[in-house]
């Protein structure tokens, strides 16, 4: 049995050749090709139709929206460099934390910075 990095890890390599091929021939090309805001665009469609399936309650929908999401969420990583696995490390630093203690040390580093460029 494949486990989920193993297929989120070949999507991204997927991803990768892809974003050198034939802007005719390769979607995830033609995207790269039209620049980072066509690709947060996308997401942005994406997350809304998301959130529309979810409300309609059509659980077939709502799984297929969140593939188109994570699919264009992969494309925006590797737009920077990043890979899932890049994600996947982010939560694995967070398991075993509360959503709320994450979010106060999320705030508080976020005041740390302000105040660090606030002293420059």
């Amino acid at each position: 049995m494949t486990s989920s990095n193993d297929t989120l890890a070949r999507l991204a390599e997927v991803i990768e050749q892809r974003k050198a091929a034939d802007h005719d021939k390769s979607y995830v090309a033609r995207l790269h090709a039209k620049g980072l805001d066509a690709v947060l665009k996308k997401i942005g469609e994406e997350a809304t139709e998301t959130v529309m399936a979810a409300k309609d309650g059509d659980r077939t929908k709502l799984v297929y929206e969140v593939a188109d999401l994570w699919f264009h969420s992969m494309i925006a990583l590797s737009a920077f460099g990043l890979k899932p696995a890049d994600v996947l490390a982010e939560l694995e630093r967070r398991e075993g934390l509360s959503g709320l203690e994450e979010f106060a040390l999320r705030k508080a580093q976020s005041r740390e910075q302000h105040d660090q460029q606030e002293g420059e």
